[in-house]
């Protein structure tokens, strides 16, 4: 199976890819985003505090927001779409 992962901002500069192919371990987003961190380790401290993914970190999957660390428990399968974003602001 593979997920694609689009990268924005801080998390694309970290990677240096602004779209990646990700081969997850597992079959849940959290998996997606683990093996994100596996294959660019500069952008773990990005995405992670203590485990978890930090609360400021936008994720979507297939166009869909997803909130809070429960949500990426939910499954991708073939072709699904993650994509990560920082914070936005703006003035």
């Amino acid at each position: 199976m593979k997920v694609k992962v689009k990268l924005f901002a801080n998390f694309r500069e970290a990677t240096k890819q602004k779209e990646v192919e990700i081969t997850p371990a597992g079959e849940t987003v959290r998996d997606v985003i683990d093996g994100l961190a596996d294959k660019f380790p500069a952008i773990r401290p990005l995405l992670f505090q203590d485990g978890k993914l930090k609360p400021y970190v936008n994720v979507l999957h297939n166009a869909q927001t997803l909130k809070g660390e429960d949500s990426l428990s939910g499954k991708v399968r073939d072709g699904d779409e993650i994509a990560l974003f920082p914070p936005v602001s703006g003035g």
